[in-house]
């Protein structure tokens, strides 16, 4: 009889003790999100320190959302740490810092309005086209092409390279110049690309339909 009361007591520890692990695991998988948020919070003060011409601090700030969103990415993938708050609130995330550059740089005569009204203009066609295809043709997920992810990559590269040089560091002018006219031409082939491959996809699925 005193071993099965015996038993039961380590019955119940061991409940407390894998309760007590999955509530840790559970605060753990959360710190992708963490992760996020904080580059979400983090778009405000780099906004501000461009907008003060502090673009040391504003260099500093961008790498530090960099790193977290290249950290929260790893862990996410490491550990299958996912959810659907971090696929809906992570690429968010790095489109509202990219685009809140762009917009900063701009206001503060670094960049010229067209190549600002290009990249907005873009991303919205995105979004509308994904919508109306959604409700109008069929299902439809938003997956970034290969295009898509060098336009990314072209306009985050040239965002750095802009603020190192405002911040005084040395870089090449041709960098600044020709730089400026590669982010217009990638995010103008992007799209288009965005739109041939909707097209054919409607095109193709109207016939299956029919």
């Amino acid at each position: 009889m005193f071993k099965l009361k015996n038993t039961n007591g380590q019955v119940q520890h061991q409940k407390l003790i894998n309760n007590g692990g999955q509530k840790q695991m559970f605060a753990l998988s959360q710190i992708p999100n963490i992760l996020t948020v904080l580059r979400i919070i983090l778009i405000l003060p780099f906004a501000y320190a461009v907008y003060q011409s502090h673009y040391l601090n504003a260099l500093v700030i961008f790498f530090i959302a960099g790193l977290s969103d290249g950290v929260d990415g790893f862990l996410a993938r490491q550990f299958n740490w996912k959810s659907r708050f971090g696929a809906i609130a992570d690429p968010l995330a790095d489109k509202l810092l990219l685009t809140t550059a762009y917009v900063m740089l701009m206001w503060t005569g670094q960049l010229p309005l067209w190549l600002l009204l290009l990249i907005l203009g873009r991303d919205l066609f995105i979004v509308l086209g994904a919508l109306l295809y959604h409700y109008f043709v069929s299902h439809y997920e938003i997956k970034p092409s290969i295009l898509g992810k060098a336009c990314t990559l072209i306009q985050i590269v040239y965002v750095l390279t802009l603020i190192i040089s405002l911040a005084g560091w040395p870089m090449p002018e041709w960098a600044i110049e020709y730089g400026l006219y590669l982010v217009a031409v990638i995010t103008f082939v992007s799209g288009l690309h965005y739109l041939i491959v909707w097209a054919y996809k409607a095109y193709r699925y109207k016939q299956i339909v029919e």
